[in-house]
């Protein structure tokens, strides 16, 4: 798993595995779901970060498992 935050683009990318992209699609304005040949949702771009969450500081992220 990969998360990619571009400061410049306002931009959000999270790639679950390395499965080649076959499709994408808008779920909602902003939003966007890419799907692997078995349909499956392998990335997430969100746009406009900045006014999703305005408090986020993408230098202090953290990781949680459980």
């Amino acid at each position: 798993m990969k998360l990619h935050i571009d400061q410049e683009a306002d931009a959000l990318y999270l790639r679950l595995d390395d499965s080649e992209i076959i499709e994408s699609d808008e779920v909602s304005p902003g939003v966007v779901l890419d799907y692997n040949a078995a349909n499956q949702v392998v990335g997430i771009e969100m746009l406009d970060l900045s006014k999703r969450a305005p408090l986020l500081n993408p230098k202090s992220l953290e990781f949680e498992s459980a």
